[in-house]
């Protein structure tokens, strides 16, 4: 029989992971939120769907799982968005099916929990300190300079971060928090070059690791309107080595039996490297395409294979090619933005979405991957570049 295969996904993404799954003959579920019923998914990847709200208590979910299972045979669940793997950790210990359980999945999405594994395997991370005891938070910033950054511990990306200079603004931050207190971890602010580890895991094992360094940091970004740029590193960057390195001995502190994770890691000015968070998924902005233009595999379908695969059955990674990608990517004035002028033949691909601008290179060689990065952030700048204060929250 087919395997039958329950994926969530209550932010819209995963079309390739879907397609991929029932190229292989699967039998594809879909749950997804009640709102994106009516979205383009691919629906002849999609045997069925079913829907969730927001806020739905778990207790009716997992009686809606359970009655999805008296007529559907179960074999994988399978988190698609990072907001949706304890979720489906939860799922699987309740329906008894394998993979990644409750107490892994927190590793992954728990920013405090992230820290305190890290730390306690001896991977360096920039000093932090739980939101929640006054007394501990006074003894930390007192020994530790800003500024700082207060995160949300389950939220994604550089949602809802703030970058305090003072302790005044500090507390002010906490006293408008209020009860909440308890979800944030405050971390030292660590300037750097922030650096991504987009991975495949396979049996506990990591497969495929390709380093990527961000031109310009995730946070600015987000809070100061900049534009997005991200190219892989080749393997003679010092980086390289290191950084698959850790990341490998984070994956098997952290317990990720088989997926795809990304990993952030920034490299200080004292020329440390530093974790700062991992997540048992695809890395979003496209960094998928990215990784593919550069190597030729694509992360989703890799995914789905492991995920099919399972605990006792096989998997091999396909052929690899050794070449640099990159992207350059805003928000844009217009809604449908005239990319046309741009036609270097190292453009491999045109983002199309709506009030975006953006574009993938691949080379043979890293430095004419560099000079057309830094060119089009130059131009886009000009041509097409729109800011938006950050969100609070995820953004369907």
């Amino acid at each position: 029989m087919p395997l039958t295969l329950l994926c969530i996904a209550t932010y819209r993404k995963g079309d390739e992971f879907l397609r991929e799954c029932r190229r292989r003959g699967c039998r594809v579920l879909l749950l997804t939120e009640e709102k994106l019923q009516h979205s383009g998914w691919p629906r002849e990847a999609i045997d069925d769907f079913y829907y969730v709200r927001r806020e739905m208590p778990e207790e009716d979910i997992r009686k809606g799982a359970a009655s999805v299972a008296r007529t559907e045979q179960i074999d994988r669940i399978v988190a698609l968005d990072d907001f949706d793997v304890e979720l489906a950790a939860m799922l699987r210990e309740y329906l008894r099916v394998p993979g990644m359980g409750v107490t892994t999945a927190r590793r992954f999405r728990d920013k405090l929990a992230m820290r305190e594994t890290a730390r306690d395997e001896g991977v360096p991370c920039p000093e932090f300190v739980h939101a929640l005891n006054h007394r501990a938070i006074t003894e930390w910033t007192g020994r530790i300079p800003p500024p700082w950054v207060l995160k949300p511990r389950s939220q994604a990306a550089a949602i809802g971060i703030s970058k305090l200079s003072t302790v005044d603004d500090l507390w002010r931050v906490l006293d408008k928090i209020g009860d909440a207190h308890a979800d944030f971890v405050i971390e030292r602010f660590v300037p750097g070059e922030v650096y991504h580890v987009d991975s495949i895991v396979f049996n506990s094992t990591v497969v495929f690791a390709r380093v990527s360094r961000y031109r310009t940091p995730p946070m600015a970004v987000a809070h100061e309107g900049g534009i997005f740029v991200t190219s892989t590193v080749g393997d003679s960057d010092p980086a390289a080595a290191a950084l698959r390195r850790m990341n490998a001995q984070l994956l098997t502190a952290f317990g990720l039996p088989r997926g795809a994770s990304h990993t952030e890691f920034i490299r200080g000015d004292d020329g440390c490297y530093y974790f700062l968070e991992t997540s048992a998924r695809v890395g979003g902005a496209y960094i998928v395409d990215v990784v593919e233009a550069a190597t030729g595999l694509n992360l989703w379908h890799e995914w789905a294979k492991v995920e099919i695969a399972g605990q006792r059955g096989a998997y091999e990674l396909p052929p690899l090619r050794d070449g640099h990608a990159g992207i350059v990517l805003t928000l844009a004035r217009q809604e449908a933005p005239d990319t046309s002028g741009y036609a270097d033949p190292e453009i491999v691909s045109r983002i199309r979405k709506s009030h975006h601008a953006g574009l993938i290179v691949a080379s043979e060689r890293p430095e004419r991957v560099a000079a057309l990065l830094e060119e089009y952030t130059r131009r886009f700048q000009v041509d097409f570049h729109a800011s938006a204060p950050p969100p609070e929250r995820a953004v369907e």
